[in-house]
């Protein structure tokens, strides 16, 4: 049983808090029981022959306050099935409250009509959950704060940009430029560039259709001389990283670093990454590894346990989630 009371002294509306998981990122999961000083609830999710999804809670969660742990990875589609049925099965076992906490959330690219006769799957998605009986969400770094507005629950967004700041900072890097690898990254870098004192330079890109191929055109600001950090909400298949790299490189920079939350990885992109030209690459455990390695690049693993443990606690005992960054 965690702790169970809010600064004032007073109880949680709920009996006792509950972590389960699905097959996605069990290892996270783990690690936030542990920080919370908890188990992991017993439950079953696996899929039958015909692929069909099958929830069994083994505990009794009458009127507990559930947190189901499950970031969207690949098979994205089934993570997704089966978050939603575990919510659903929580719902029809008589849980207190269930919150979803998804530290991935898959098909945020699209967040937007964009073109004629597409879908909006982001809010589509949104819809799902809340259908299945979610009563509130727990998510980080979401790729675009509309998304936030697609829910009719309540929805709270962590950021990791702070540990990725913290890490950079214990750097101690003579000149650091805080590079977004395109124009809707700018205010990201302009923030993550305000915690650790540094200057900021744009990427401006150009995607070929709907393909994830890009091309970086140019550079706005100056980077000869001094230590590059690409930062970007996550990486899918490196090519805009790879191609800010070359272009920061031509320019002259001293050193090139790049970081993300979110570490999707396709294949490719532990092939299009692993280049002499990065010093390191930085990621959160938000999402697991699970499509290969780099065999070149130094990689630091930043974890997440911690904030998703305490803003879970919060959420409990009633507390304010946003104290958290201040």
């Amino acid at each position: 049983m965690t702790r169970a009371r809010v600064e004032d002294g007073e109880l949680s509306p709920y009996r006792q808090m509950a972590i389960f998981t699905g097959n996605s990122h069990r290892g996270l999961a783990e690690q936030v029981a542990r920080h919370l000083e908890m188990h992991l609830g017993e439950v079953e999710v696996f899929e039958f022959p015909n692929e069909e999804v099958f929830v069994r809670y083994l505990d009794n969660i009458r009127e507990r306050d559930v947190f189901i742990i499950q970031p969207i990875v690949s098979p994205v589609n089934t993570r997704l099935m089966e978050l939603f049925v575990m919510i659903d099965a929580a719902k029809r076992a008589s849980a207190g409250r269930i919150t979803a906490v998804i530290p991935y959330y898959a098909y945020g690219r699209s967040d937007k009509k964009d073109q004629p006769r597409v879908p909006v799957t982001a809010r589509l998605v949104a819809n799902f959950i809340e259908v299945a009986g979610a009563d509130r969400v727990l998510t980080m770094d979401m790729h675009a704060g509309q998304i936030q507005g697609f829910f009719n629950i309540p929805l709270d967004e962590l950021t990791a940009f702070p540990l990725i700041a913290e890490h950079f900072r214990s750097l101690h890097l003579a000149a650091p430029t805080v590079v977004a690898p395109d124009v809707g990254r700018a205010k990201l870098a302009r923030d993550l560039a305000g915690r650790i004192d540094a200057d900021i330079a744009i990427v401006d890109k150009r995607r070929v259709g709907n393909s994830s191929t890009a091309e970086a055109l140019t550079l706005i600001g100056e980077v000869g001389g001094r230590d590059c950090l690409i930062v970007d909400d996550e990486i899918l298949t490196g090519g805009t990283v790879a191609s800010a790299v070359q272009l920061l490189r031509a320019r002259g920079a001293r050193s090139v670093r790049v970081a993300c939350v979110h570490p999707v990885m396709a294949p490719k992109a532990f092939q299009v990454l692993d280049m002499p030209e990065i010093d390191e690459v930085v990621y959160t455990d938000t999402l697991p590894v699970v499509h290969g390695s780099f065999k070149n690049v130094p990689v630091t693993v930043l974890s997440v346990a911690s904030l998703i443990g305490d803003a879970m606690h919060r959420i409990h005992t009633g507390g304010s989630v946003g104290a958290l960054f201040r």
